[in-house]
């Protein structure tokens, strides 16, 4: 399987690339948000790839980061949803807005892919809740990489701002704002407390 190819892209249309490496071309279909990307920036290039293999066809899909790749790999794991349809939601959604909308069981943001009715999108939520954490939406929106000993400390801070009445997705903006995550649960509570009171 190939994991990631590094070259010149050069652009076929909207949604998918050629990308040259050592004189080969890699037909990859892409988001239109990486698409965006690699339009402005082509030289260098390197795509993590999944690829899909039916009877019919081998297909390559290319994610600018590991990240999305992982959050592409966790949507076709559902069942109705395919690579298109995974490969739509990232269209509209960054990686990081589709855990949050996983976690919190947004079902109307998660339909927004083009082919992703309100019963898949349920199923999505579904089958996804138990496999992403408001760590997975954290740490994607952040270079900083979290401490795991301090991971405990960020559920419980989720918890128990979520008792208070905020929304994760309040409460997982505020975290990302903070200039160190690596604090106790209480320090948290505290920084956090201070930003959505205000």
């Amino acid at each position: 399987m190939i994991s990631f190819i590094k070259g010149t892209a050069h652009i076929l249309k909207e949604g998918m690339i050629v990308l040259e490496n050592n004189g080969i071309g890699y037909k990859i279909n892409v988001s239109n948000r990486v698409f965006e990307h690699i339009y402005k920036n082509r030289e260098n290039i390197k795509i993590f790839t999944f690829m899909n293999v039916k009877e019919d066809d081998i297909s390559l899909f290319g994610f600018l980061s590991l990240e999305e790749l992982e959050v592409f790999e966790k949507l076709i794991s559902v069942s109705g949803v395919g690579p298109k349809g995974a490969i739509s939601l990232l269209d509209v959604m960054k990686p990081q807005e589709i855990i949050m909308a996983i976690i919190t069981s947004d079902v109307n943001l998660l339909s927004k892919g083009q082919g992703i009715g309100k019963k898949t999108a349920q199923r999505i939520a579904l089958e996804l809740k138990d496999k992403v954490s408001s760590i997975d939406a954290i740490n994607q929106d952040t270079e900083e990489v979290i401490d795991e000993d301090y991971e405990d400390d960020i559920k419980e801070t989720v918890e128990a701002l979520t008792i208070l009445g905020f929304t994760k997705q309040e409460i997982i903006k505020v975290i990302n704002s903070l200039d160190n995550k690596n604090l106790s649960s209480d320090r948290m509570i505290s920084l956090c407390l201070k930003k959505l009171s205000k």
